[in-house]
Parts: structure tokens; sequence; C-alpha cells
């Protein structure tokens, strides 16, 4: 078992990161450049305290992402739709933050219960049509996301942006309580000294919490217990008194409120209202990073700040005439190789099993006979 386990969460994810940078290395040579040299920049760039610091408040949104897909992986759901809800989140969060100012952990608390709310009830529409309609939820949460980017983008722009007639379209700003303080001090107590501007996100501490929690809930709790059984073998989850069309709406539920945080850390920790430019991208890639990790919590944590290191280590290959997509290249092929090295050696371990179950068999029918 033991060693089951080192293979899938250890070896296999070795083995894919390999063979993706050897891969995106034969991408490098049919442009004339080494990709030695290109690795070495990357990583020489990427191990800098700034770098560093950059790298954790990138993967941050990733790994919440991963969170809220997995979530759905474990009952067998395939929820597209985070990208829109957290979009659409982040908007009506901001919007509603900027209208008063309380007490910091109220007004922090408010924010991301409004945010969780939108999240909730956005990816909740794809359970209800799910199991009101048989409509699959690939197909619901796709159309829910275009839906979700247009929405925004009309609320924004007719109805909520702020009247500042400055360069930046936005809302309102935030005021000071229900921002997310850095971590910065801490990391002064460690020894560190970041540079001016340079600053760890609080929200990390959420994010840490939210990976607490879904251990918790996936692992420890009768409801996760229910949730993986109906993801493994749905008819016998059913036959043993599970409620198939409540657990899917109360997964989309609870994947949709985490969604819905996805886009916290950038709100309250560094812009703090909501832009014309506001991130995307992390829906989408919180879904590579959970299928990386294998639904995780540990496991997407370390391949979310794989990705945020990458993201980040990028920025040095356009000041040294290397194309940055190179990194997009590495992504993708990461993700592709360990879906490919994890069904190996699943089919692996699979053959391992049979052929000690008919060995142990083979010796029970012996023992058998000579009795």
């Amino acid at each position: 078992m033991r060693g089951t386990r080192f293979l899938t969460s250890v070896v296999a994810p070795a083995i894919a990161l390999l063979i993706a940078f050897v891969l995106a290395g034969f991408a490098l040579l049919l442009v004339d450049i080494n990709p030695l040299d290109a690795y070495r920049e990357m990583w020489n760039f990427g191990i800098t305290p700034e770098s560093l610091i950059s790298a954790v408040n990138r993967a941050v949104p990733l790994f919440v992402s991963a969170l809220a897909v997995a979530i759905g992986f474990k009952m067998g759901l395939f929820n597209i739709g985070v990208e829109g809800a957290y979009l659409l989140a982040a908007l009506l969060a901001a919007y509603v933050g900027a209208l008063y100012s309380i007490p910091a952990v109220l007004h922090v608390a408010s924010i991301l219960i409004v945010g969780m709310v939108v999240g909730a009830i956005w990816n909740g529409l794809a359970g209800w049509l799910k199991v009101r309609r048989g409509v699959h939820e690939v197909i619901s949460t796709i159309m829910l996301n275009f839906i979700a980017f247009n929405l925004s983008a009309y609320l924004f722009i007719e109805h909520l942006k702020a009247e500042t007639g400055g360069l930046t379209t936005a809302t309102d700003l935030i005021p000071a309580t229900g921002w997310i303080p850095s971590l910065n001090p801490i990391l002064v107590g460690l020894g560190m000294e970041p540079r001016a501007g340079s600053e760890l996100h609080g929200f990390l501490v959420i994010a840490i919490v939210l990976g607490v929690g879904y251990h918790l809930l996936v692992n420890r709790s009768r409801f996760g217990y229910d949730l993986r059984a109906s993801g493994i073998n749905p008819a016998a989850a059913h036959a043993s008194g599970v409620n198939p069309k409540r657990m899917v709406i109360s997964t989309m539920l609870i994947s949709g409120s985490v969604a819905g945080l996805v886009g916290m850390s950038e709100l309250l920790g560094f812009q703090h209202q909501y832009v014309q430019d506001f991130p995307v991208g992390y829906g989408f890639n919180g879904i590579a990073v959970a299928l990386l990790g294998r639904n995780n919590p540990v496991g997407m944590a370390f391949g979310a700040l794989l990705f945020g290191f990458m993201n980040r280590a990028a920025l040095i290959l356009d000041l040294r005439g290397v194309p940055r997509e190179i990194v997009t290249i590495i992504q993708g092929l990461v993700v592709l190789t360990v879906v490919i090295v994890y069904e190996i050696i699943s089919r692996y371990v699979t053959r391992r099993t049979v052929a000690a179950a008919a060995r142990a068999a083979a010796m029970l029918e012996e023992e058998t006979a000579a009795a």
C-alpha cells in the first residue's frame, strides 16, 4: 500500500515533470534556443525572495480554484464553472464591500460571505439543472461561464463601476477595514527583508484553512464518505441510502461557494476594487492543478506552487529573447503527461494486485487440498 502511494504521489508527478521539460526543450530547440540556458534563467530568477513571494501569491487562487474543482471530482462531477462563478462573485463582493465600513474582521468576513453565496448560487444552478432536467454539468457550467462573463461585463459597465472619471475603470475602493493585511511582518520576524512593494498576501492563511477544511470534509466526515462513495459507485451509494439528487445539489453548492473565494486574494489583498482587467484564467487553470494534485490538498498545493513559480519565472524569458509561451507549453505538457503516467502506474498496480490475489488463491487451494 505504501509503495502504491509512493508511486502515485511522488514518482508519477516527478516522471511527468521530467518528460514535460524534455518535450518543451525540443520546442525551444526548434527556435534555436538552448533549453538548458532558458531553464537556468528561469530558476535563477524564480528563487529570488521577491519571486518566491510572487509565486506563492500566484499559487493561492490556483489552489482555491483546484479545491473547488476537486470537490466535484470526488463525486464524479466535472465543474468547469469555477471561472464564471469567481468573476461574478468578485464583482458583486467588491461592490457590496465598498458600500460600508465596519470593524475589520466583520467587514472582511461579510465580503467573503457575499463571494461564497454568489458562487454557490451560480454553480448550484448547474446542479439543479442536472437533477431536474438531466443537463450534464459539463454543458451547463460551460454555458453558465459565458453567461457569467457577459453578465459581469454588463453589470460592471452599466451599474457597478465608480463614476470617478479617472483612467481606470473600476468599482469604488473597498475601505481599509475590508482589506486583508499582508504577512510581511511575519517574514521580517523570520529574518527576511522583502523589498518595498513585494508583499505576501494574507489570504494565504485562509487558503490553508480551506485546504484543511477540504481534507476534513472529504476524508473525515459522513458527508465526505457519501461524496466519495457516490463518485466511486453511484448505484451502491444509492442502495445504501444516499440520496443522489441531494448529493449533486450539495456538492455543487459547496464547490461553488469555494469558487466564489478564488478572486478574493486579488480583491482583498492587492487591488481592493474590481477593475476592468481583473485577473482571469484561475478557474480553468484550477482544473489542471486539481488533476496534477490528484484531488489531494497537499498535492494540489504543490501543483499550484509549481504553476505559480513557472508563471513568475516566465517574466525573465521576455528579457532574454525567449518566448514566454514556453511556460504555457510546459504546464500543458505536465498535465497531459501526468494523466498518462498515472494511468500507466494505475494499470501496473492493478496487474500486481490481481497477480498477488491469484497467488494467494492458489496457495489457499493447495493448503485446502493438502488438508
